[in-house]
């Protein structure tokens, strides 16, 4: 079930209905029905998906127990490490079996020794890598004497599973989403109203734009090989947009379901196409795992503690691994390692976090400096995300040698409404960069506002029925 199909369009006012009517008071009732109803939306990708979340789920509610109580250093530290073994194992098994083993057997074929592979037909649970992530920053804050362990498995399992965020984010943090489990969740107006904006805007950036951009890029990927170079770039450009459209759009549609049912999901993305530099970037683009990446793998390496050298070096790793986690394919590995390296003259001129507030603030236009900044990171950030929609290293290679014949046709000129309507988009979200989402309106008149929302709507109706799976599913 996706947040773009009739089905959850028939799932979600069941949901909210009996919510709400089991009342306020009866937070526990309420939160036996979100686990229940986000079970019953995990599983209709696969009900063998199941188990492996209610698996996750108890190892790490007993574990946080166990290492609230205990006072013994060495035991708290195997408990941790049984943790992690358990959800990184079950991560590395399902979604990096095939790929370990293929590229063994490809390293060794250099020696003249040949294996025989064992490949096995595993199925990617939808999400495992971002309930696998929240669930481990639970037990490494317990064990860091960050939070307190939860007592109440309901709740719980319901911090785990909570389906508008279950399958692509954002990565929440137990500090931020689990105690809201325990409030008392009173339903606002105000609040479900900017939360149903969200969710429009989402549906908008999804259906209307990142789906229309995906027929153009599937068949300049497809057939790239026949492609001149314009149109090659116009791939590589659309297909930048479309993850932002398809991941941010899914991000806004979280947050805005969090909303109608009471939840303060936190934001993941801010506007990125607006930044400066590439730091800038990637602190507005999918915020919740850059932050886990830099609490639990760059701070524990030592951070920018130990040298130049070794903040250079922590920075890589975690763009390595970062490359890792969104697929299991050496061209996501070198999409990493090609940010990482872009990172490293910013870190060497101590030039990384200089912008700390949003482009061209006070100015209705941005100045020709920060223009072209911007171009700069969105043509760097087009050119390498070649490599993470290339099924493998070597048709990225021959995608970009494709770009550098420098053979144009005017062929290219029959997607211009492709161009256009990534205009449009930067345009409006340019004019509410300053806002939450490129929809909180309610700045603006009555009739102006409901003018808007009616063209929104209409947009995603017209382009509604494809029901394309998001991205990062596949994550």
């Amino acid at each position: 079930m996706i947040f773009n199909s009739f089905d959850f369009a028939i799932f979600l006012p069941i949901v909210f209905g009996l919510y709400w009517c089991l009342g306020s008071r009866r937070v526990r009732a309420q939160n036996i029905l979100l686990v229940a109803a986000s079970y019953f939306f995990y599983g209709t990708w696969d009900w063998r998906f199941l188990f492996l979340i209610f698996v996750s789920s108890l190892a790490d509610f007993v574990i946080g127990n166990f290492l609230q109580k205990s006072y013994n250093d060495s035991y708290r530290k195997r408990l941790l490490w049984l943790s992690l073994g358990l959800n990184l194992g079950l991560l590395g098994f399902f979604k990096y079996f095939n790929f370990f083993i293929d590229s063994f057997a490809y390293t060794f074929s250099f020696l003249g020794v040949t294996f025989d592979e064992t490949r096995l037909n595993i199925l990617l649970p939808v999400g495992i890598s971002f309930y696998t992530f929240q669930t481990l920053s639970y037990t490494i804050d317990i064990y860091r004497r960050k939070i307190n362990a939860c007592n109440d498995p309901v709740a719980f399992f319901a911090y785990v599973s909570f389906f508008p965020q279950l399958v692509a984010g954002p990565i929440e943090r137990a500090k931020n989403l689990l105690p809201q489990f325990f409030d008392q969740r009173v339903f606002n107006y105000s609040k479900a109203a900017g939360g149903v904006r969200q969710i429009i805007w989402g549906l908008f950036k999804k259906i209307v734009i990142a789906d229309n951009c995906s027929l153009i890029v599937n068949s300049i990927f497809l057939n790239y090989q026949y492609e001149d170079s314009l149109t090659l770039c116009l791939g590589a450009f659309l297909f930048l947009f479309q993850v932002y459209c398809d991941f941010s759009g899914y991000s806004d549609i979280a947050i805005g379901l969090g909303r109608l049912f009471g939840f303060h999901l936190m934001k993941n993305f801010d506007f990125p196409f607006f930044s400066r530099d590439l730091p800038e970037f990637w602190k507005k683009w999918h915020i919740s795992l850059t932050s886990w990446f830099v609490d639990y793998i760059y701070i524990p390496l030592g951070g920018s503690r130990n040298g130049l050298n070794a903040k250079v070096r922590n920075v890589f790793i975690i763009f390595l691994v970062s490359g890792l986690w969104h697929g299991a394919n050496w061209t996501f590995v070198f999409w990493g390692a090609v940010c990482g390296l872009a990172l490293v003259p910013y870190l060497l001129l101590g030039r990384n976090g200089r912008y700390e507030t949003y482009v061209a603030k006070g100015r209705y236009l941005p100045n020709f400096k920060e223009l072209l900044q911007m171009l700069g990171v969105i043509t760097f950030m087009s050119f390498s995300m070649i490599f993470f929609r290339s099924p493998d290293i070597s048709v990225a290679w021959s995608y970009l040698l494709g770009i550098l014949k420098f053979d144009f046709s005017i062929s290219v000129l029959d997607n211009y409404h492709f161009v256009l309507l990534i205009m449009g988009l930067l345009l409006w979200e340019w004019m509410f960069r300053s806002r939450a989402h490129g929809l909180d309106i309610s700045h603006l008149t009555t009739k102006v506002r409901w003018s808007l929302y009616s063209v929104f709507i209409w947009l995603i109706l017209f382009n509604f029925g494809s029901n394309q799976n998001y991205i990062y599913f596949q994550f």
